[in-house]
């Protein structure tokens, strides 16, 4: 029998379908914020005035709030416990920091390039914090998650 067009190929699945794929991705979605949050906290000083660079006032409260989300939202992704929170307060930070650091409208030239290219890059990673908490609630009520995106079938 001819393979149908929606099948994958045996290796797609076997990946999907190994029992520590999901562990490895959400370390790998969450893994900069780990270590941004880590080197914030053993440099809170520089962690202000970073704050302070992108117009977040007051740069303690704004340095603490990421040290915070950045060790404790990934720790919730991780472990698959309130991975809505986490992914929520992940999602929350990125577009704060984004906002604040790449402010592409007033920019030109290069600049703006790259501020272009670094905003949309971080909408992306929203985008996977939004798919992590889908794929962790439809986990827990123990629903299938499908792979295909034609609806009803």
């Amino acid at each position: 029998m001819a393979a149908r067009l929606t099948d994958d190929p045996r290796w797609v699945d076997a990946i999907l379908d190994w029992r520590w794929t999901w562990l490895v991705a959400r370390i790998a979605l969450t893994g900069a914020f780990i270590l941004g949050g880590l080197t914030k906290l053993s440099d809170f000083p520089a962690a202000v005035a970073e704050q302070q660079h992108f117009g977040l006032h007051p740069g303690a409260f704004w340095a603490a709030a990421a040290i915070v989300v950045e060790i404790g939202g990934p720790i919730l992704i991780i472990s698959g416990r309130f991975v809505w929170l986490g992914a929520g307060a992940l999602g929350v930070l990125t577009a704060i920091a984004t906002l604040a650091a790449n402010d592409f409208w007033v920019m030109s030239g290069h600049e703006r390039f790259v501020a272009i290219n670094a905003f949309f890059e971080h909408i992306g990673l929203i985008a996977g914090f939004v798919m992590a908490a889908l794929i962790a609630e439809h986990a827990q009520r123990g629903q299938v998650v499908r792979r295909d995106i034609a609806p009803n079938s």
